[in-house]
């Protein structure tokens, strides 16, 4: 019998997680929180303004205010695994949350510093935490059973001899590799317009432009998988933690090993692993630890 794993491919309707990325007044906020049932992350109190409060309330919406990444974290790891009634998060914008990492990210290496006027931000070094820490929230946002929308600020894209050629998000630069759809949006006249910068979906065209609302997406993507019910996702309990650190310790399971099983599961530490998918590791490995005997 044959060890080959693949198996034959099928259609999986997935959630919508989408970027829009424009200059202020394109009308991104707006489209994002017309969805249905948003938790909006609201990173700079825009949901404060009339126009945005009549939206939010008219959708069944509820908002959280902060520019802290740490706390954005806990509210996706707890929207990820409680039963609620939300189906749409809306983070707006990210880039403050990403510029929030970042300054936390000079101010320890600062601290840590023996150079007496060293800022943190040498080299670029005050990326790499931060851009690690922004990976870790993109895959529990990945497998958070909601749809998703980032929304980002804009800033000039430049070609050769510094010529401006378009915009692009002003955020993490591999922001838009977890989503399936990125539009820019723009206001002409009193109308808002979505161009396709990016689509892995048949019903999204690369450079498409259309109106821009959550009525034409929800044509396009289907309401019904828009606005289905989120299921939540049962994660590693204590005594999984405690039992997989104990198993590997025991049968000194090489690091680079255990490493591949988190980063299959999205995980950025065992307390992040769904229950059930750390359960096979440790049956896998009480296995192994029988068969040695």
């Amino acid at each position: 019998m044959s060890k080959l794993r693949a198996v034959q491919p099928e259609a999986v309707q997935k959630r919508l997680k989408a970027l829009f990325y424009g200059k202020a007044g394109a009308g991104k906020t707006t489209a994002a929180i017309s969805f249905p049932k948003v938790y909006y992350i609201d990173t700079e109190k825009g949901g404060q303004n009339s126009q945005y409060v009549k939206i939010l309330k008219d959708r069944g919406a509820a908002v959280f205010q902060t520019s802290d990444f740490d706390e954005l974290l806990q509210e996706v790891k707890t929207l990820l695994t409680e039963k609620h009634e939300f189906k749409t998060l809306v983070i707006d914008p990210f880039t403050i949350m990403y510029d929030d990492l970042l300054e936390k990210s000079a101010a320890n290496i600062r601290a840590t510093s023996k150079e007496k006027d060293a800022t943190g931000t040498e080299f670029g070094r005050h990326y790499s935490d931060a851009n690690k820490k922004t990976k870790n929230l993109l895959n529990l946002l990945l497998r958070l059973d909601m749809n998703v929308i980032i929304t980002s600020h804009a800033k000039n894209e430049y070609g050769d001899n510094m010529k401006v050629i378009g915009t692009t998000f002003d955020c993490y630069k591999k922001l838009d590799y977890l989503f399936d759809l990125v539009f820019e949006v723009q206001k002409r006249g009193k109308e808002h317009f979505g161009i396709v910068k990016k689509s892995r979906l048949e019903e999204f065209n690369d450079s498409e432009q259309f109106p821009f609302s959550y009525d034409e997406i929800a044509k396009r993507y289907g309401k019904d998988i828009l606005e289905k019910d989120s299921i939540a996702q049962e994660l590693a309990s204590e005594e999984q933690v405690r039992e997989i650190k104990r198993l590997i310790d025991l049968i000194k399971v090489p690091e680079e090993d255990w490493q591949k099983w988190l980063d299959k599961a999205s995980s950025a530490s065992w307390d992040e692993m769904p229950s059930a998918t750390i359960q096979k590791c440790i049956d896998h490995l009480v296995k192994k630890l029988q068969g040695d005997k």
